[in-house]
């Protein structure tokens, strides 16, 4: 039997009440996750949503140099303002934990993005570094790490090798560390916008990218800092040119911009200094960016308003800070320490509408990957499975100390652990034969941890180890035997505290034998007190001759040290590695280990 005229119409009632609601319901769906906001905007609902805006999770760190292992000693502590305004030193870092970091960081987030801002790789401890940083690079896709900037330390090998770390294949002499498998590469991107060639002027790698999802989009420019080429080895940075952060960034905003991508995010290799070295400590304090300053506070103010927040790095410092863009807005600008011991979290409220961030709304705060949390078992693993591959060679003992001999831990300019290297070069090249060097420089840069004598790996408290002395000494840099004149080494000297070291007074370890006074009432090259300059007891000569030892980077005017760079008739010697080795194996003994040694060879009038 047919159905009335009124059950026709009754049941396409109930039809189109059923559509509306499976429209609204689609419609709902659709909005991206996390929206905030409906109809117009202003709490007027027209019968289906329109979000506004939602909120982009931004998770950053910087510098981690292939620290997969939680750094030993004081480079694996992070300081944390208490309730009571006191400092505690908290122990932080190593991959298992910054994994573990980022994903519970990432719960109820649907837009996070991870981003970093150089120096992945380089200088790194020998379960990295002997493998080229291929390990770190595999626990970075393992930890959805999305996009990074390179730094510096990654053209420590030169761009070929970098291409390589992006685009993946085994080394080109070292071959393929395991059996079977074939290095892949990175899944993110590295970006280089102001690193190109020389001859095409083309980036080595892209310069930005775009992250998408939902219809956000975020896109992210790559620089290092200009002066990279002052701070690798000239190999390293051979056929290369690096250009001006704030052009280059500012540049590819507006190509950005153009194509419609209206929140930007710089990921810049270079930092600042901020007036307290606790990771929690509040930079905008008493007024936004007060507590900072340093290179990244000139460049964060030049920088194009298109661009939205600045994650930078390179000085191992964290911080989160508001620094004026050049329209006198404030822009955040930060920075996670180093190690992978600080992540930073930031919410960018992205403007649906605009497709760009709303300025006023962005929060950031760094939090320390603490080590009382959950390991990740993959990273876990894939360090065990390293590990294995890396300990013919890693625990091999090289010799023994009474305690620990600080490096960068010492906190002064005259470091125990820089005295040491300096005389292993000093002893190693002072031979006729081997150079007949009569004193030895050695840069504070390259010492990249402290000897500690607690057992980190559990080989025996005292024992210094391949790797564990290899984690100092990582660069493998050969050592050079020059000729120097007095006043070339005057002017050396000065060039730690003038020029473009003198915000950051990068002071030279010296060998034993070579004293001098560093008055730091006076200012810039007036610093070094010249006739305190002596050698052996006796007053440096500007006018004669010495030969000195030192590696290839100092050799080469590297760290602002042009006039280390003059000098003539080089020998090329050993690699600083092995001297250092060989050092340790030649004063210690387990019954008559290394103890620290005095630091009386350069005396500090403050």
């Amino acid at each position: 039997m047919s159905a009335t005229p009124q059950k026709n119409r009754a049941a396409r009632r109930v039809l189109a009440v059923v559509a509306g609601l499976a429209t609204f319901g689609a419609l709902a769906a659709a909005a991206p996750a996390g929206a905030q906001g409906w109809g117009d905007g202003h709490g007027h609902g027209h019968g289906h949503p329109k979000p506004r805006t939602v909120d982009v999770q931004l998770l950053s760190f910087n510098d981690l140099h292939g620290n997969l292992e939680p750094p030993a000693g004081s480079s694996g502590n992070v300081n944390e303002i208490q309730a009571d305004g006191t400092v505690k030193a908290v122990p932080a870092g190593g991959a298992e934990y910054l994994a573990s970091s980022l994903r519970t960081a990432r719960k109820g987030n649907p837009y996070s993005i991870t981003a970093a801002a150089g120096d992945m790789v380089g200088a790194s401890p020998l379960l990295s570094g002997l493998f080229h940083d291929e390990p770190t690079i595999e626990a970075l896709n393992k930890m959805d790490l999305d996009v990074t900037a390179v730094g510096n330390h990654e053209f420590d090998e030169g761009s070929t090798e970098l291409t390589r770390l992006q685009k993946g294949g085994c080394h080109p002499t070292d071959g393929c560390y395991e059996k079977g498998k074939k290095f892949k590469g990175a899944d993110f991107p590295y970006l280089a916008a102001n690193a190109t060639y020389e001859k095409s002027g083309k980036p080595v790698l892209k310069p930005y990218t775009v992250w998408k999802k939902n219809g956000v989009k975020v896109g992210f420019i790559g620089v290092t800092l200009e002066g990279t080429p002052n701070i690798v080895t000239a190999e390293g940075v051979k056929g290369l040119k690096f250009h001006d952060e704030i052009e280059t960034v500012n540049k590819y905003a507006k190509e950005l911009d153009r194509q419609g991508v209206k929140s930007i995010v710089a990921l810049i290799h270079e930092g600042g200094a901020p007036a307290s070295t606790s990771y929690n400590y509040d930079c905008d304090s008493p007024g936004p960016g007060d507590g900072i300053s340093g290179p990244i506070v000139d460049i964060a103010k030049g920088i194009t308003p298109k661009v939205d927040a600045l994650v930078t790095g390179h000085t191992h410092q964290a911080y989160a800070c508001t620094v004026p863009d050049p329209a006198g807005n404030d822009r955040m600008v930060t920075s996670a320490s180093s190690f992978g011991k600080v992540y930073t979290d930031t919410t960018l409220t992205y403007d649906l509408r605009t497709k760009d961030i709303v300025r006023t709304k962005v929060q950031s705060a760094n939090h320390v990957v603490s080590r009382d949390q959950a390991k990740a078992k993959d990273m876990t693993d894939l360090i065990a499975r390293w590990n294995k591959t890396a300990a013919p060679i890693a625990g091999a003992p090289q010799g023994f100390i009474s305690a620990d001999i600080n490096g960068r831990g010492a906190g002064t300019p005259e470091q125990p652990l820089g005295n040491v290297i300096a005389d292993a070069q000093l002893e190693g090249l002072a031979p006729a034969d081997k150079g007949g060097a009569q004193l030895a420089f050695m840069n504070p840069g390259g010492i990249r941890a402290d000897l500690v004598y607690a057992a980190s790996g559990g080989e025996g408290d005292g024992v210094v180890t391949y790797g564990e002395a290899f984690t100092v000494q990582p660069f493998t840099n050969m050592m050079n035997v020059v000729d120097l004149t007095g006043a070339q080494i005057i002017t050396a000297l000065q060039q730690q505290v003038s020029g473009s070291n003198e915000a950051s007074n990068k002071i030279l370890q010296v060998s034993k034998g070579f004293t001098y006074t560093l008055d730091m009432t006076k200012a810039g090259a007036d610093r070094i007190v010249t006739d305190s300059v002596k050698l052996n007891g006796e007053a440096l000569d500007p006018a004669k001759t010495y030969r000195v030892a030192m590696n290839e980077f100092l050799g080469g005017g590297g760290d602002g040290f042009a006039a280390l760079g003059q000098g003539t008739n080089k020998l090329v010697g050993p690699a600083d590695l092995d001297l250092f080795n060989a050092y340790l194996a030649a004063h210690s003994t387990a019954e008559a280990p290394l103890a620290p040694p005095a630091t009386d060879r350069i005396t500090v009038i403050k």
